[in-house]
């Protein structure tokens, strides 16, 4: 519990740093776009590749992966219910506010979190996968067919293909599964390299937060989606983390850390990727962007709560 907790304060004390250096205008207006940038295109991806490249396959695509599957399917479900005959949204805000509620933050705040909460950034890299690959796809193609945005013919499958295959932190995931897979190692003089631009990561990427919440202002009165903004906070703060641990401890019996890291997983804030969408499709942009907000706010204290609750 204590080293759980040591992680947590690593975590808010970088955030803490990133709000500073906005408060006193250190870095310059750019310096989150540019921040982000770093962690997303390359830091993150090195250090998935070298992580990955040392893991054990066995657990990775584990009982894991069933959890995060299982759990996410049906809290994207119950979701997209709620707002689409009970808060009675039209069928694309419906879809986005089920985004909010259920597509979790795997890379920008998942690494980090993994690493220092869970010992190990190989836990996210199921979610990370499932996501990117499967999960948000679905969603998408659900909202070109509400929202006659769709393309015609083999445009329409690039449409889908291309930003899994093209992501950057699928491509450095894939190199390091191979590379577990087969048990090839680096050279030492790739290894170094890489190994130094995937230490700038975390750091990057909780800077990066710790600017973005200088001055935000969500749950503004005037916006009229309070009750739903709310609503996709608690499902994906509360009950997801709640589905999976019913899944990992009943179904499949897990305990223990294997318990502690597939709840905490499922606990990770609202991706930015949705309010992406959200702006692409320009549906449920007010509950998409203060969802994404709130959520990475309390995903901290929620997994600390986790965190004593199954330890």
């Amino acid at each position: 519990m204590l080293g759980v907790l040591a992680g947590f304060f690593v975590v808010w004390a970088i955030i803490g740093t990133g709000w500073f250096a906005a408060r006193k205008q250190l870095l310059g207006e750019g310096a989150q776009t540019v921040l982000s940038r770093l962690s997303f295109f390359i830091a993150s991806p090195a250090l998935l590749l070298e992580t990955l490249g040392k893991a054990d396959l066995h657990t990775i695509f584990s009982s894991h992966l069933l959890v995060i599957t299982v759990s996410s399917a049906l809290i994207g479900i119950v979701s997209f219910a709620v707002f689409r005959w009970i808060r009675r949204r039209d069928l694309p805000e419906a879809l986005i506010a089920s985004m909010s509620s259920s597509i979790a933050n795997s890379g920008n705040l998942g690494i980090p979190l993994s690493v220092f909460v869970l010992g190990d950034a190989s836990y996210v890299a199921p979610l990370l996968i499932f996501q990117l690959a499967l999960f948000t796809p679905s969603y998408l193609l659900l909202l070109d067919g509400t929202t006659a945005t769709a393309k015609p013919g083999a445009a329409r499958a690039l449409q889908f293909v291309l930003p899994v295959v093209t992501n950057p932190n699928i491509v450095g995931s894939a190199i390091g599964l191979v590379l577990a897979a087969t048990g090839w190692k680096l050279p030492e003089l790739i290894e170094q390299p890489i190994h130094l631009i995937g230490g700038a990561a975390i750091p990057a990427i909780l800077i990066a937060f710790g600017i973005s919440l200088h001055g935000s202002r969500p749950l503004r009165a005037g916006d009229g989606r309070r009750v739903d903004i709310l609503i996709a906070t608690a499902l994906k703060v509360v009950m997801h983390p709640l589905i999976a641990f019913v899944v990992a401890r009943f179904a499949l019996g897990l305990g223990g850390h294997a318990l502690f890291a597939a709840v905490v997983t499922t606990a990770l804030p609202t991706a930015q990727n949705v309010y992406v969408a959200a702006q692409r499709y320009q549906r449920g942009l007010v509950v998409s962007k203060d969802t994404v907000l709130i959520t990475t706010v309390l995903a901290v204290p929620a997994m600390a709560v986790l965190a004593a609750l199954l330890s």
